[in-house]
C-alpha cells in the first residue's frame, strides 16, 4: 500500500432493512412475511422493504402498485419516523461508548473513526463485531459493518456480507480489493454512470485504474477526479461528528394527482411554511431554491434559481417557488411537490473546519 495514504480505522455501520426491522420488532406477527414500509399499494411509494419482500424484486422508491404486482402477498405499513428516530438515537448511544467521532449519514447508518477509541481496543474489526452484537442484544435489531482505512472503502465493504455480516479490508488488501471490485459497487457510481462506464470499457476497478485522470474528468466532469483517486485508495475525507447539511427541504405526496396550478400553489404554501420551520430551527439560510415536481407517471423534474442573497423566510421562498412553477408548462398531473434550499450559509463554515482537520497517519493491525 502506498505509504502516503492516511491510515485510519474507519467503521461504517449500516442497519439491515432498518424501517422494516423496527416494524417487525414492534409487531412480531409481521416477521417472516414480505413487508413494505410506505404509503399504500394504491398511492404510496415504498420507503423500505424487508429481505423477504426483496426476494420478489420489491425495492425502495418503487411505486406501491408495482410492488404489489411483484409480490401479491406484500403487507404495507405506514412509516413511523418518530419511532425510527427514537431507535436511531439508542443505536448512536452505543456508538458513543466507543468514540466521539461519529458521523451519522441517516437514521440507519453512520461512520465511526476508532483509530483512537474509548475502549483502548486496537482491533477495529473486533469493535465492529462488539457494536453489532450490542445492537442485537440491547435493541433486537441486526446491523452490518465495513471496516477499512477510509470512509469510501468502509462504506463499500459494509454491503459485502449483508445482512448481519461484516467485512474488513486491511491496509495491505486495499489495492487488490479495489481492482477486483465491480464498478457498479463503487459508492457514488449510480445506474446511469455505470452504463456510461460500461460503454467506455470500464467494468471493474482495475479497468478504471487504467484511465488517466484527464480522461475521467473529460468524461465525468468533477466526479472523474473522485473516481481517479478512490480507485487508488485515496479518500481523505475525515469522519465529521457534526455534519453540515448541503441542503434543507420539505415535500408532500398528494392523495390525488393535482392538475390545477391553483391547488398546487396552496400546497406549496404549506411546504414553504414547513421549510421555514426547519431552517429557523437550525439557524440556516440559503441562496438556491429548487422546486421538485413528480408527475403522475413518476417522472421527476427539478427547476432551480439562485438569488443574490440568503433567505429563510417562507414568503420569499414561496415567491421564488411560484416563479419556478410558472417557468414552463407542466408535463402532466402532479403527485408530489417539494421545495429545497441549497447554497447554504453553512458552506463557508464547513470549508473552514476542513482546513482545521489533521490527518492521522499510523501503522497498526486491523
Amino acid at each position: 500500500m502506498p505509504i502516503d495514504l492516511p491510515n485510519r480505522k474507519i467503521i461504517h455501520v449500516d442497519m439491515d432493512a432498518f424501517y422494516a426491522s423496527v416494524e417487525e420488532l414492534d409487531n412480531p406477527d409481521l416477521k417472516g412475511k414480505p413487508l413494505a414500509v410506505g404509503g399504500s399499494e394504491i398511492r404510496g411509494v415504498v420507503s423500505a422493504a424487508n429481505y423477504e419482500a426483496r426476494k420478489y424484486g420489491v425495492r425502495s422508491a418503487m411505486s406501491g402498485v408495482m410492488a404489489k404486482r411483484n409480490c401479491p402477498q406484500l403487507t404495507f405499513v405506514k412509516p413511523r419516523f418518530e419511532r425510527y428516530k427514537e431507535i436511531s438515537q439508542e443505536i448512536r448511544k452505543i456508538f458513543y461508548d466507543y468514540t466521539d467521532l461519529v458521523e451519522p449519514l441517516s437514521l440507519d447508518e453512520a461512520y465511526l473513526d476508532v483509530t483512537v477509541n474509548k475502549k483502548g481496543n486496537p482491533s477495529a474489526s473486533l469493535i465492529a463485531k462488539e457494536i453489532r452484537q450490542r445492537i442485537f442484544d440491547e435493541l433486537g435489531l441486526v446491523a452490518s459493518a465495513g471496516i477499512s482505512i477510509n470512509k469510501f472503502i468502509a462504506k463499500v465493504a459494509s454491503d459485502y456480507n449483508k445482512p448481519n455480516g461484516q467485512k474488513t479490508v486491511n491496509p495491505e488488501e486495499v489495492i487488490e480489493f479495489l481492482e477486483k471490485l465491480e464498478i457498479r459497487k463503487f459508492y457514488g457510481v449510480g445506474k446511469v454512470t455505470t452504463e456510461k462506464m460500461y460503454k467506455l470499457g470500464i467494468f471493474t476497478g482495475f479497468d478504471l485504474k487504467q484511465k488517466s485522470e484527464a480522461f475521467l474528468i473529460d468524461n465525468f466532469g468533477k466526479s472523474g477526479g473522485y473516481y481517479y483517486h478512490v480507485v487508488r485508495g485515496i479518500h481523505n475525507s475525515t469522519v465529521k461528528p457534526h455534519r453540515i447539511p448541503k441542503s434543507v427541504g420539505a415535500e408532500r405526496t398528494f392523495s390525488e394527482n393535482l392538475s390545477s396550478e391553483i391547488f398546487m400553489l396552496e400546497r406549496l404554501e404549506h411546504i414553504a411554511t414547513e421549510l421555514e420551520r426547519r431552517l429557523k430551527k437550525s439557524t440556516i439560510s440559503g441562496k438556491t431554491i429548487t422546486l421538485k415536481i413528480k408527475y403522475s407517471d413518476f417522472t421527476l423534474q427539478t427547476r432551480s434559481k439562485t438569488l443574490r442573497y440568503y433567505i429563510a423566510d417562507k414568503h420569499l421562498i414561496l415567491e421564488t417557488a411560484k416563479e419556478l412553477l410558472y417557468q414552463e408548462k407542466l408535463e402532466n398531473s402532479v403527485r408530489l411537490l417539494g421545495i429545497s434550499l441549497a447554497n447554504l450559509n453553512t458552506d463557508k463554515k464547513e470549508k473552514t473546519e476542513e482546513k482545521k482537520m489533521v490527518t492521522i497517519q499510523l501503522q497498526f493491525d486491523f
